[in-house]
């Protein structure tokens, strides 16, 4: 097999993607994103407001101890991230927003 892969190899998490708009349409619309490097994933990404992502929380079920808190950008950008399965695909919520004071990141201040 060559390093391309086909439509059909990332199918499962476009047919996640499917599955999530029927179900979850009347939440926050993300920011999609799927990739041939890792087929089985589907990413949705919220940015500058976390409420849609802790929305989608709630929504597939992720436990609120589940999700993982770091900062990145010299401390001024906090990330939490949770995945979960969902209909075969492994669904990684991402949310990114401004930390209100910058964490100090590798030293002192």
């Amino acid at each position: 097999m060559s390093g391309t892969l086909t439509l059909d190899e990332v199918a499962v998490p476009l047919r996640a993607l499917r599955l999530l708009t029927v179900d979850f349409g009347h939440l926050p619309a993300p920011t999609v994103h799927v990739t041939t490097i890792y087929p089985e994933r589907l990413e949705l990404s919220f940015y500058d407001d976390l409420s849609g992502f802790e929305m989608w929380r709630e929504a597939l079920g992720v436990a609120p101890d589940a999700v993982t808190y770091h900062v990145q950008n010299d401390g001024r950008t906090g990330v939490l991230s949770a995945g979960v399965d969902h209909a075969g695909a492994m669904v990684h919520l991402m949310g990114y927003a401004d930390v209100v004071a910058p964490v100090s990141v590798g030293g002192a201040a």
